[in-house]
């Protein structure tokens, strides 16, 4: 039988973006491509930087990114850099995405709170691990888009939500786990507050330059930790008011 592939799979077939085993399939179906590619990704992107968290790998090769990258050809929507996704804003580095997650420590059951929805890539890499993901976004354009999407690929442990993620969803509150998608100049108290004891906080802080923090709740107060250096669309909203 003759396999006929739509574009953009040939095109990142043809440019050398599937592994050896792929390759060696003279006609592999679309979704055996897409597998490769994501199995590709994860090995040269991601845990050869050095994420070792199974379920976090498991998480990166199952979720199709190309469906939350717009407009994007298959081999683009998996390479190593960030994509935009309109509106100003954009889709994070397939290792960011994967390093954040690990960062999280997510586990089966956790309750996690996501500040910036975007594409809802993130958003998805974390349902496929956790229990619930609240995830909130300040663009509405973008939130409907994502529940959207997020929607038609079966996710029902998501719930998006169109606001301002400064203030957090403190009557959701305490959260195991917070992940902030965009750099405010300070972390925001809400934030904080909205830790369970022993939650961590994930986010990336500052302007020119930013580094991404955890900071976890102890019974005591707080232990923050600088990871690495990092670059991320700024948070708007009630953010901009509140400067280091």
């Amino acid at each position: 039988m003759t396999h006929r592939w739509p574009s953009s799979v040939a095109s990142a077939f043809a440019a050398g973006l599937f592994p050896a085993a792929c390759l060696a399939n003279p006609a592999p179906s679309g979704d055996a491509a897409l597998t490769a590619l994501r199995a590709r990704m994860v090995a040269e992107q991601i845990a050869a930087r050095g994420v070792t968290d199974p379920a976090v790998l498991a998480a990166m090769r199952k979720v199709p990114r190309h469906r939350f990258v717009p407009g994007s050809d298959l081999g683009r929507a998996y390479a190593d850099h960030p994509l935009p996704i309109g509106l100003g804003q954009t889709i994070s580095q397939p290792y960011i995405v994967a390093l954040m997650t690990e960062l999280a420590r997510p586990r089966a059951g956790m309750k996690v709170l996501e500040v910036g929805t975007g594409s809802g890539y993130q958003a998805a890499v974390l349902a496929e691990i956790v229990g619930s993901v609240d995830t909130i976004e300040i663009v509405p354009e973008l939130g409907q888009r994502s529940e959207q999407i997020l929607r038609e690929l079966g996710y029902r442990n998501i719930r998006v939500f169109v606001g301002d993620g400064f203030d957090g969803r403190p009557q959701d509150a305490p959260f195991d786990a917070i992940v902030v998608t965009a750099a405010p100049e300070t972390i925001p108290p809400p934030l904080l507050e909205q830790l369970a004891v022993g939650g961590r906080l994930v986010i990336p802080v500052g302007s020119a330059e930013q580094e991404l923090l955890v900071v976890t709740k102890t019974a005591d107060g707080y232990r923050r930790e600088s990871i690495i250096p990092v670059r991320f669309v700024p948070m708007t909203g009630k953010a901009k008011n509140h400067p280091p």
